[in-house]
């Protein structure tokens, strides 16, 4: 059996590439490294998957420590034939270490790594060997392939804190059946060495495998296999095959490994969720993974993770009816589709992976892609006017049109810069931004009213005198008055004894609610006194006999605010009934429209209103009755409701007693 062994490069008398410039060739990107190697290993493996197969391709990515079991191989392997020049072969020190840890990403069903092993061989159509271990910058021979030129690769050695990577793939060979490859590269800084003919310079690229041959070829077939065993990795089924790159010491920007896991999947969904969603009644085109020391680390659903969903929503508007085709007129060409969604949001709490993509609060996003359907990135436009509502949209390229943007991408893939390129080409990216611009504007844009730019009062600083009051899918919550620490403001009742609605009582930024009425006074805790008295004061009667006295009514808890349920985001307003005993419960839903202040129960003709969902109870169940009897006391139940577009939505929830018959 052959023992594989290293090979330094040596500068050629016509000169080759130095590794410091192979590294650069990523230059400084905005993505951290974690994110640029999801985003380029998934690259390149979706540009490699199976022509015309009907299986996904499997991606995944495994971190672990190496154990007892294989440590000793590893360093008997991989320090056989190292350079003595330790600070310019930093894998020497990373052997020695106790614990060494790894990261390994994988590809299933895809060609693996093909093709001649020797840059020189031009036999065939197949280079991908070549593509990946020797040769730097060839163009892509993928047709609308994710990836341009062949830099992308160079991730895996800028996340080794060595720069060595292991690569063990599966492919078929020229003359039939399955032929599995091994070999190993190391990418770190250029050096000279004095040697007995003098001093000699080398490139900084060394390769390990098989050299008992003018050049150091993979170790191919069973000897592959059996140094693979015993390194501990992940072996290839007979028919299967792939391809996997092992990164060793993995720089995890100072994350604890199930941290780095966690976020390397949420990574993943993001970058990737194109991938990840089912389309005209076909599979997902990829199945993902991430493990950490055996340990599963979920990869949010896109069409379930908030606020993920809303790109998904906006995906699937692009690709219907609701999609709409940009168009360049001068030169004409079609750019590509356009689709757009827009919701009411709860507030969000931002990932670390969101962060890295500039997503904060709220979404405002449109995400951009070219046929192949990779993320390139997600484009913010102008924010909509209120905290509580977002937008997201999608827009891919059309085919005719890949070249023009694979060109305007920088070797992360991670932007359109259309000052790269010549006219007509720049002219065609500039114009698919005005374009989205157009029609962000368009959707922003209320009956010609409130427009980016314009000057909107925020939804928590809604009037006193708008009592209840929440914005729907895109109204604005404009106030008259505001009120100010330490007043209360009521509003006589419209109804009689069975209706409540909510004026609030401000202090300071804490807002009390009760259900006031002519002669009653809200208290600094919610609750309400009969006969205008005061908390504690009990000239007139007893406590006792004022408890008697009262009413079915509504204790509101806290504010409305906005939730999801399943696909659908509503409004939630939590309350309680105080009064022991059965009592029927209803709503009464109204809406002001954005500027007017008027209050509409009536909806005109084409227009739509509030809905009462249901009544949730503490255990969420939902009982989705207009009128529902719930026993008194001191549960507390939620409202759930779903707001009318354009409109600011006024909740009130009236009560009455259930007589025994």
């Amino acid at each position: 059996m052959t023992e594989p062994r290293w090979y330094s490069q040596p500068y050629p008398p016509e000169g080759a590439s130095a590794a410091e410039g192979i590294r650069n060739q990523l230059g400084r990107p905005e993505l951290d490294l974690l994110t640029i190697l999801v985003r380029e290993s998934a690259q390149n493996s979706w540009d490699a998957r199976i022509p015309n197969s009907s299986e996904p391709v499997d991606y995944r990515i495994d971190m672990w420590t190496v154990g007892p079991a294989h440590s000793g191989a590893w360093r008997a392997l991989l320090q056989a034939g190292a350079p003595t020049a330790t600070v310019n072969f930093p894998l020497q020190a990373t052997l020695r270490q106790g614990a060494m840890r790894v990261l390994a990403v994988s590809d299933r069903g895809t060609r693996g790594l093909g093709g001649p092993t020797r840059a020189n061989d031009a036999v065939g159509p197949v280079r991908d060997f070549v593509s990946f271990i020797r040769n730097i910058g060839e163009p892509r021979d993928t047709a609308l392939g994710g990836g341009t030129y062949g830099f992308g690769k160079g991730i895996f050695y800028l996340l080794s804190k060595s720069g060595t990577v292991l690569v063990h793939s599966r492919c078929r060979a020229p003359r039939g059946g399955h032929e599995t490859r091994l070999i190993g590269c190391s990418l770190w800084k250029s050096y000279v060495t004095t040697e007995a003919g003098g001093s000699r310079r080398y490139t900084g690229r060394h390769w390990w495998g098989d050299t008992s041959g003018d050049v150091v070829e993979p170790l191919v077939g069973h000897e592959a296999d059996e140094v693979a065993h015993r390194l501990g990795l992940r072996p290839f089924a007979p028919d299967e095959t792939g391809t996997t790159v092992v990164v060793i010491d993995p720089n995890l920007d100072e994350l604890q490994p199930a941290e780095a896991a966690d976020y390397l999947a949420d990574t993943v969904a993001w970058h990737l969720w194109p991938k990840m969603i089912s389309a005209d009644g076909r599979p997902p085109a990829m199945r993902f993974s991430v493990t950490c020391d055996g340990v599963q680390h979920p990869v949010p659903d896109p069409r379930s993770a908030r606020p993920l969903n809303m790109f998904v929503a906006a995906y699937e508007a692009m690709t219907s009816q609701d999609g709409r085709d940009l168009e360049c007129m001068k030169p004409k060409r079609h750019l590509g589709r356009l689709g757009l969604v827009k919701r009411i949001m709860p507030p969000l709490e931002p990932t670390r992976a969101q962060r890295m993509l500039n997503i904060e609060d709220l979404i405002h996003h449109v995400c951009l892609m070219r046929p192949a359907e990779l993320v390139v990135t997600y484009r913010p436009g102008p924010k909509p006017p209120s905290a509580n509502q977002g937008y997201a949209g999608v827009f891919r390229a059309d085919e005719a049109m890949d070249d023009v943007y694979a060109k305007a991408e920088p070797p992360t893939h991670d932007a359109w810069n259309p000052h790269s390129l010549d006219r007509p080409e720049s002219t065609y990216i500039h114009t698919t931004f005005r374009r989205i611009d157009e029609a962000l504007n368009g959707l922003l844009s209320l009956s010609g009213g409130a427009r980016p730019g314009a000057s909107h009062i925020a939804l928590g600083a809604a009037s006193s005198l708008f009592s209840g009051l929440v914005g729907g899918s895109w109204g604005i919550g404009g106030a008259t008055d505001y009120s100010k620490p330490g007043s209360t403001a009521t509003r006589p009742s419209r109804d009689s004894d069975a209706e409540d609605t909510k004026p609030r009582t401000r202090q300071g930024s804490r807002a009390t609610v009760g259900r006031p009425s002519d002669t009653s006074v809200v208290g600094a805790d919610g609750d309400v006194l009969g006969d205008g008295r005061v908390p504690g004061d009990t000239t007139g009667g007893d406590l006792s006999a004022l408890q008697q006295r009262r009413r079915p009514r509504v204790q509101y808890v806290g504010d409305p605010y906005y939730d999801d349920r399943g696909d659908t985001s509503v409004l939630v307003q939590e309350f309680r009934l105080p009064v022991p005993g059965p009592q029927r419960v209803r709503i009464d839903l109204a809406v002001t429209l954005p500027g007017t202040g008027g209050r509409e129960t009536d909806p005109p003709i084409g227009a739509s209103m509030p809905l009462l969902v249901g009544w949730e109870d503490e255990a969420g169940r939902l009982h989705a009755h207009d009128a529902y009897v719930v026993e008194g006391g001191e549960s507390v139940w939620r409202a759930l409701v779903r707001p009318a577009p354009d409109t600011m939505t006024e909740i009130g929830i009236k009560v009455e007693a259930v007589r025994a018959s």
